[in-house]
């Protein structure tokens, strides 16, 4: 009996591993993490965040004729009850790999963004980011909603926030009490509308004033919005000068993809968090004879290449400006130089240049338009 249920957890392992090339290739987006245990009888134990790769794993060993006993959790966690929307309720959320404080910092989500809400340890709860990001936040940082309270979050007006950073207010004045401080992209529900100020009000339910020349309906300014080579420039260089923060997102501090990330977002496009992942979006651009064919808002990507033991590593992406520059976050967000004559030229980063692709008008990969959902 022994050596048949170890042959039997050896089938699992395998087709598990099956399951996580087919399904979850990737731990930062999707969780699939089963496996057999038992001493008399075969039982699968785990999570998973994806329905589909566990029917997948099971109709294979029914297949395959290997008895089991389920015991495979699907995320969202019972334990959530119906609450397993959220939207952040703070300028910045910091979202780690870990439930502590001092974990890794993963990534970002700012004021407004829609989360999915997945299970709760402690004071931390792991949630699922619009990008498909899968980290832990404070569950001070969420206002946790039923799928009914989101809904009626997500059809109300909205506000959107502009500057790079602000604050709103306690009343329609500019000296009075902040309620709180916003940061570009912070998105609020719209009450009403006045000469100079918006009232809005946070997923919590505070209420606030946001100065209306800082601010817009988000519906204006989605219908507004013109996309260009130009505008994501404009964008770009509104954050010249901000700290490099390895995890951010924001117009607080920024990595390196963050930073390109947030200048697709302030124009309507989501695209994935980490270059790593950014990487396989988009066109390529041919590189071979140099930079002619290059258009500004390309994203560079720089790394390892690969070789006959090692496949390619994606470390760092920046954003083509044109006139032989591109901006990107290494410190601070700075400009830098192909040109070898440059006073800003960068030769550390030009040797290990990977690869350009071309977001802008494109739809391959995961590349939300925030205009269309």
């Amino acid at each position: 009996m022994g050596g048949l249920l170890e042959d039997a957890k050896k089938t699992v392992q395998a087709a598990v591993a099956e399951i996580i090339q087919t399904y979850a290739p990737d731990k930062r987006v999707a969780i699939f993490a089963v496996e057999p245990a038992g001493r008399t009888r075969l039982t699968l134990k785990g999570e998973t965040n994806l329905p589909e790769a566990r029917t997948a794993l099971l109709d294979k060993l029914t297949a395959q004729g290997i008895p089991f006993q389920d015991k495979i959790q699907v995320l969202p966690s019972a334990e959530l009850g119906e609450k397993t929307y959220g939207v952040i309720t703070i300028s910045v959320a910091s979202i780690r790999s870990e439930p502590r404080d001092a974990a890794e910092l993963a990534t970002q989500a700012t004021l407004g963004a829609p989360v999915k809400l997945l299970k709760r340890q402690g004071l931390w709860c792991l949630i699922q980011t619009p990008d498909n990001y899968i980290a832990w936040a404070d569950i001070g940082a969420i206002q946790w909603m039923t799928q009914s309270e989101y809904a009626a979050w997500q059809h109300s007006p909205k506000a959107i926030y502009l500057q790079p950073n602000g604050y709103s207010y306690v009343a329609p004045l500019t000296y009075a009490q902040s309620v709180s401080d916003l940061v570009g992209g912070s998105i609020l529900r719209l009450i009403s509308e006045q000469e100079h100020f918006l009232r809005v009000a946070y997923p919590d339910g505070r209420e606030a004033f946001v100065a209306s020349k800082e601010a817009k309906r988000y519906d204006a300014w989605l219908s507004s919005l013109q996309v260009n080579e130009q505008s994501l420039v404009y964008t770009a260089k509104t954050m010249m000068g901000l700290p490099y923060l390895w995890g951010g997102t924001s117009f607080k501090a920024v990595d390196c993809s963050g930073f390109t990330k947030t200048i697709y977002f302030m124009n309507g496009i989501i695209i994935p968090r980490d270059a790593s992942q950014q990487v396989h979006i988009g066109e390529l651009v041919d590189i071979a004879n140099g930079f002619d064919q290059l258009r500004l808002g390309d994203l560079l990507f720089f790394g390892r290449p690969a070789t006959d033991e090692a496949s390619e590593r994606v470390t760092h992406v920046g954003m083509w400006l044109g006139n032989n520059e591109f901006i990107h976050a290494s410190s601070y967000v700075r400009v830098a130089s192909v040109r070898i004559s440059a006073p800003n030229y960068d030769d550390f980063n030009l040797k290990r240049l990977l690869k350009v692709k071309r977001i802008l008008n494109s739809s391959t990969g995961h590349i939300v338009q925030l205009s269309q959902t």
